[in-house]
């Protein structure tokens, strides 16, 4: 668990090239040792090669055997858990609990998938029988399961340095779906990285895997991480970052000689509708809850809630004095990269000199040492305003929200309509309010991939029904997750056996059934 600011490339590590880069603790500013050598196109090359030729090996794994891996990794980071958190404290300035709820979760998520390709039902195992006396033509026997695309790649993102990085979600999903795995680490956290690196280096090598199921490589996204999109041996792609650099990934993978999906999430502003009834009861509640839910963090969850809708009158007005209170009793906060909290400053100021547009709670002057401190924002605007200024449904990424009173329920109608896609959208209401609205929630349920009712949308569980995906531009495809079992479903894609003899049949489609699976037979559920 040495750092030595160097890229892991298979079982072993780069030469050091070029000029290193150091990282930084965004509460001080301080560089942090070692430096970082980035990663050369003779690096790419390698990795992606050695990837290919492990995914030969590792893509035809049994399910034990790959989820024997995933557990490895997940008592690997267990056991350097203290060193990985306190690196990632310096590095983030996330507070020491918020990191050790994350390990939890990075490990669990790990072991959820393991479990998940033991019992086998993820892979749509179907079989159609023949019917050779079938007429006018005889039936052929059919059968299909979901087999692993290849090499992935995976960029880590900035604001969950274990969640959704090195050995978050992706290389989770990717890996029990069999498909070698090449991780771009984020700048924000490089010494975290390359020690989570480290455990699953250790944990392919504890279980004889084939070297190359993972490499981690750094340097810059536009340098290393666009040549690893554009290698023409890497079959998929899992992002979390800003829209622009989505769609950079997007637009270059689109134009390969050979196309490949990237499944990439680019933000949201995760809409939240305060209906009347709702109001009218917990007026106050809501407004601490709401305050609590957009500071979290200190913003930085793709999940914030930076857009919240209300109507007019007492309750409404009770509703936005509660949460400029709270909101202005918010202490200032350290964000994850002083480049994250100078965007952040740009988009407040954005809103602020929009016309119409009044705010409220005005953010910190001061950066602080680090040049990353930020305080919380509120804005409050009409629904004219709104509908009129499309800019407004930028996302501003920190603890900051706007408030649009609508004078109307059909101002608030034509809102939600005018969203983009969404991760989340979120009611509150009555259950004769939710009755009275079905309007809306049909809107919102085209908007967003996942619908909150009476809650906040931070905090995403991770299990076999949540999605974690949305309509463009929240995610690449909509159709997707990346929390979540069904993430899997994104490394994978359907293959047929038609008329082949038993023997040459994977196990999950031989006839005795040997995994004991539930398959789809002859259109029939069962395990059998």
């Amino acid at each position: 668990m040495k750092l030595e600011g160097l890229s892991l490339l298979g079982h072993g590590r780069v030469q050091p090239a070029g000029k290193p880069t150091p990282a930084i603790n965004p509460a001080t500013g301080a560089a942090l040792e070692p430096g970082y050598f980035w990663a050369t196109p003779k690096d790419v090359e390698q990795a992606a090669r050695l990837a290919a030729r492990a995914f030969a090996e590792y893509g035809h794994w049994p399910a034990k055997r790959r989820a024997a891996l995933l557990r490895r990794i997940a008592d690997l980071f267990e056991t350097h858990a203290a060193t990985i958190q306190e690196r990632a404290h310096q590095e983030t300035a996330l507070p020491p609990p918020r990191l050790q709820g994350e390990t939890a979760r990075t490990c669990g998520q790990l072991r959820l998938f393991a479990t998940l390709i033991e019992e086998g039902w993820w892979c749509d195992a179907r079989i159609d029988h023949a019917d050779p006396n079938r007429k006018p033509m005889p039936k052929p026997d059919v059968r299909s399961l979901r087999a692993p695309l290849g090499p992935a790649v995976v960029f880590s993102s900035s604001n969950f340095p274990f969640a959704f990085s090195v050995a978050g979600g992706d290389t989770a999903s990717a890996l029990a779906a069999g498909c070698p795995v090449i991780v771009k680490p984020h700048q924000g956290h490089l010494g975290t990285s390359e020690l989570v690196g480290l455990v699953v280096q250790q944990a392919a090598r504890d279980c004889n895997a084939p070297e190359g199921i993972f490499s981690l490589l750094f340097g810059p996204g536009r340098d290393i991480g666009m040549a690893l999109v554009k290698h023409p041996l890497v079959k998929a792609v899992g992002f979390t970052g800003s829209r622009a650099g989505g769609r950079a990934l997007m637009d270059a993978a689109a134009a390969r000689p050979e196309p490949i999906p990237v499944y990439a999430e680019m933000g949201s502003i995760n809409p939240v509708f305060l209906l009347p009834g709702a109001l009218q009861q917990n007026a106050g509640t809501i407004a601490s809850s709401l305050q609590a839910s957009v500071t979290l963090g200190v913003g930085q969850f793709c999940t914030n809630p930076g857009l919240v809708f209300v109507g007019n009158g007492p309750a409404a007005q009770t509703f936005l004095q509660r949460l400029e209170a709270a909101m202005a009793a918010t202490p200032p906060g350290i964000m994850l990269t002083a480049d994250l909290c100078a965007s952040y400053r740009s988009g407040v100021d954005k809103f602020s000199k929009t016309p119409g547009v009044r705010r409220v709670v005005g953010v910190q002057t001061d950066a602080g040492a680090g040049q990353a401190q930020a305080g919380a924002a509120l804005f409050v605007t009409d629904a004219e305003t709104f509908l009129a200024n499309p800019g407004l449904m930028d996302e501003v990424f920190g603890p900051s929200t706007l408030v649009v009173q609508c004078s109307s329920r059909s101002q608030m109608l034509a809102a939600a309509r005018q969203l983009e896609g969404q991760l989340t959208a979120t009611i509150h209401g009555t259950p004769e309010d939710f009755t009275a609205r079905r309007d809306l929630l049909g809107v919102l349920q085209a908007k967003a991939g996942r619908l909150v009712g009476n809650g906040f949308p931070t905090g995403v569980e991770v299990c076999h029904a949540m999605t974690h995906g949305g309509p463009y531009p929240a995610t690449a495809d909509g159709r997707s997750t990346s929390v979540g079992t069904r993430a899997i479903e994104r490394f994978v894609r359907p293959v047929c056996f038609q008329d082949f003899p038993d023997a040459a049949l994977p196990d999950e489609l031989k006839e005795s059934n040997p995994l004991n699976l539930w398959r789809l037979v002859d259109g029939k559920p069962g395990q059998r």
